[in-house]
């Protein structure tokens, strides 16, 4: 069976994607439905010197605070020298800055006209620059070239969701619909990229196409019949706040759910698809019934552990919110009626049949294809008297 890589069809899939990001975006004036926020210049600056430090009582919660001395690094005001107080609040900011720490400046107006700076929080950009090259080392340490593929595979994702899904949004088109074509971009070409060009990939492709179609229905099924509306996050009431197009909430909601169980879908349909190729290339002669119920039997241990994993991840995540709940009076049947906590219980669920459904969907799909493949071999093979 041809396994290689044809660079045309590789080159191919990454010229339309290229394509597409490139159609014309709505400009500005077309998508605005409200006034933009006013303006606020965002610096960077570091600390020459603490001028003052101390502890005091608001409320009766204690805070630290601290007068900076400052010097602008970016910005119109570079190399200017200012002084900043910061007031680090108990409940919601515990930074202490230290001499010589990079941070970032905000320079806001007042409405009397004077200009007011205050400290947003630290410079981050070299702690997260180094944890992202021992990444990227790793990647390619462990998965050599398919692993370079691999990282271009993230990069062209990345790209199509900052430049092509992002903007489409907040240009008021319909959130899952750009979520479906952004997703249909960047599968066949992250996929083939990373696993190459075969009938296992193909099969995933496959798989993880109509995976992803069955989840968008669930996810708009639940989401409609739990009452959700995508407000439930800070987030989204700050998207309507300041204006940015006329975003439809719960359509963000249900698209960021196909986004989120998409690069799962990866992991699941290609091992998938894998375990049934290498099943039948240990046993040739094995037929589609013996292949699916072997390649089902390590499914279902995927399937437990993917499952155990999504929950997991999604408790991590809302720890915060656990916690509260834990410490609420009111009964779980109570608590789930929150939309806060519904919307993480649909995500969950929904993510969870999507691949409940791609491991059985797959296993079927790559049998046949092994089967066809294998038949298809035998018949080229010469036959010797």
């Amino acid at each position: 069976m041809h396994t290689s890589t044809p660079r045309h069809l590789v080159a191919s899939l990454v010229v339309i994607a290229v394509l597409s990001l490139s159609l014309p975006l709505p400009s500005a004036a077309e998508s605005a439905t409200s006034p933009a926020p006013p303006r606020e210049d965002v610096w960077e600056g570091v600390v020459n010197a603490i001028l003052e430090e101390g502890d005091t009582e608001v409320m009766g919660q204690p805070q630290h605070y601290q007068v900076l001395e400052l010097t602008l690094t970016s910005g119109a005001q570079r190399g200017r020298v200012i002084a900043v107080e910061h007031v680090a609040y108990a409940l919601t900011d515990l930074q202490h800055y230290h001499e010589g720490q990079r941070v970032m400046v905000v320079r806001a107006q007042e409405p009397s006209g004077r200009e007011a700076f205050y400290i947003s929080g630290p410079v981050r950009r070299g702690p997260l620059a180094w944890m992202f090259l021992l990444f990227v080392a790793a990647v390619i340490a462990a998965g050599r070239k398919r692993g370079a593929f691999a990282l271009l595979g993230m990069a062209l994702s990345f790209a199509v969701i900052v430049l092509f899904i992002l903007p489409r949004i907040a240009a008021g088109d319909d959130p899952v619909t750009v979520a479906v074509i952004g997703s249909a971009l960047t599968v066949p070409i992250t996929f083939y990229l990373s696993h190459g060009v075969n009938r296992k990939t193909t099969v995933a492709v496959i798989s993880t196409a109509i995976s992803l179609a069955l989840t968008g229905l669930l996810a708009r099924l639940f989401v409609d019949g739990a009452y959700l509306t995508g407000y439930a996050s800070e987030e989204a009431g700050f998207l309507q706040v300041t204006g940015v197009g006329a975003i439809d909430v719960k359509g963000l909601l249900l698209a960021g759910i196909i986004v989120g169980v998409l690069g799962v879908l990866d992991d699941v349909t290609v091992s998938q698809a894998a375990i049934v190729q290498q099943l039948k290339a240990a046993t040739p002669l094995a037929s589609f019934r013996q292949l699916f119920r072997s390649a089902m039997a390590v499914g279902r241990d995927h399937i437990a552990s993917m499952v155990n994993t999504l929950v997991l991840v999604y408790a991590g995540a809302a720890m915060p919110l656990l916690l509260l709940l834990n410490d609420s009076a009111q009964p779980f049947w109570q608590l789930i009626n929150y939309e806060i906590i519904a919307e993480e219980i649909v995500r969950m669920m929904v993510s969870s049949l999507g691949l409940i459904a791609a491991v059985p969907l797959t296993t079927f799909l790559a049998s046949v294809a092994m089967i066809d493949a294998s038949t298809a071999t035998e018949e080229a093979t010469p036959r010797t008297n």
